[in-house]
């Protein structure tokens, strides 16, 4: 079963916290609440589908922080700020380091709707990404450091005459490790072996530098 999204909300004004809960539930959102950002990071749902919606002042950790945090988190759900007044010297810092919008606490709800279905939409594409790459690297690991060489080659476009030269194999081991590769990857094409590294978040300098340090 999918898990629901949640919006978690994060403010130490009590009341605005609940009223604006409020009017989020009554839109059909699943809506968690925090007076401040040390309670949510301790949140006992680390991994949980979401977006945030936090005020930039607080007292302790502040929003600005928090994004810190969260962006550097396994979990690095989507943020947006919602501030008492408008700061167009915040609103450009937290736009540059990837808050998904920066609101004042007047927002119209149509606006503010907008702006967390765009924070959702953003965390079920990140995490399927996430996903994606993990599966790739789980892959990656299942091979041996010659069967990495052989990819790397792949990926750089070497045949496999160039590769032998290379590594200083024979031609025939070199197609006896990629015919190894594909089989244990169950990936028999070029484009899906250079795919797999994409998808693993890596580049051909990125894996070669995974070789070395295996080497």
């Amino acid at each position: 079963m999918t898990q629901q999204q949640t919006v978690h909300l994060i403010d130490d004004d009590e009341s605005f916290l609940r009223s604006m809960a409020r009017r989020l539930r009554s839109h059909g959102l699943n809506v968690a609440t925090w007076n401040y950002a040390a309670e949510f990071l301790l949140s006992p749902e680390p991994n949980a589908p979401g977006c945030v919606l936090t005020d930039l002042q607080m007292p302790g950790r502040d929003g600005f922080e928090l994004q810190r945090i969260l962006a550097t988190s396994p979990n690095p759900l989507p943020l947006i700020f919602i501030s008492g007044k408008g700061d167009i010297p915040a609103t450009v810092r937290a736009m540059r380091a990837g808050a998904e919008d920066f609101l004042t606490k007047r927002t119209g709800t149509t606006e503010l709707l907008a702006a967390i279905q765009r924070a959702l939409d953003r965390d079920t594409r990140e995490r399927a990404a996430r996903g994606q790459q993990n599966s790739s690297r789980q892959l990656l690991s299942s091979l041996s450091e010659r069967e990495l060489q052989i990819l790397l080659g792949v990926t750089q476009g070497l045949s496999n005459r160039q590769m032998a030269e290379q590594y200083e194999l024979a031609e025939r081991t070199v197609k006896h490790y990629r015919t190894q590769l594909t089989r244990k990857l169950d990936l028999y094409t070029t484009v899906e072996l250079c795919r797999l590294v994409h998808d693993a978040g890596l580049t051909p300098e990125s894996l070669a530098t995974t070789i070395a340090e295996l080497a």
